[in-house]
């Protein structure tokens, strides 16, 4: 086993054994403190809730020049579903109040990070997210999910046609509900349906470079997203 591997495996059995975890399974406490800090949108102010996994999360780490001065808040959990993110929804987008949120989920569905999931479950919690957003005047901007030819921590599972499929199927609830949609995936696979290494060292977090390639796209999306009715 990788070395990489092996640390995703203890990870995970530390966290899975955790009787805290087992209690708060969508990790409501991880940005508790923080949502409770945080004051209300000043006026005029067009908030950005970045609701995600890993990728979202470590878009702050990576690329922290992306969120510096501007009015954009990271809510990206390591690991997580559409299962756990829709849960925390309200706590970690709703109460925020932001004008737009952008949503960028799937691959830990589809990788069984939270157990099997069919691709119809994983885009019925993405439409859920997207549908409790609007129902609260929040703008949304759906993302595609990345590229990924295998998951280091739980290879062959095969994702790259699950993700091209799932991505035709959020392309499709945007399209037919006027929502944005932001294609990373068109920008940034590989001839395998992949994340070529200079975007992603692991072929799923992306680099500093893959996230350079993301932000431009982010920002246009939000532009429209605004502008919306």
């Amino acid at each position: 086993m990788k070395k990489s591997q092996l640390i995703a495996v203890l990870i995970f059995s530390l966290v899975a054994t955790n009787p805290l975890f087992a209690q708060d399974w969508p990790n409501f406490a991880k940005y508790r403190e923080q949502n409770a800090a945080l004051a209300p949108p000043a006026k005029g102010e067009n908030r950005v809730v970045f609701m995600g996994n890993s990728i979202t999360e470590g878009w702050s780490r990576v690329n922290p020049e992306f969120f510096e001065g501007k009015p954009y808040i990271n809510r990206g959990i390591s690991g997580q579903t559409t299962p756990q993110m829709l849960v925390r929804f309200r706590a970690d987008v709703i109460n925020l109040k932001p004008a737009v949120v952008v949503i960028l989920a799937g691959t830990n569905d589809i990788a069984g990070n939270t157990g099997p999931s069919t691709l119809e479950m994983i885009a019925d919690n993405i439409y859920s997210m997207a549908e409790l957003a609007r129902a609260n005047g929040i703008k949304v901007v759906l993302s595609s999910t990345l590229p990924a030819y295998d998951y280091p921590w739980k290879p062959g599972m095969e994702p790259a046609p699950k993700i091209v499929a799932l991505n035709k199927m959020i392309k499709a609830y945007a399209d037919k509900n006027k929502i944005v949609y932001v294609d990373y995936f068109s920008a940034m696979a590989d001839d395998r349906d992949g994340l070529p290494k200079e975007l992603a060292g692991d072929g799923v977090h992306p680099t500093k470079a893959g996230y350079n390639v993301m932000e431009p796209l982010a920002e246009a999306a939000i532009a429209k997203a605004l502008k919306s009715k």
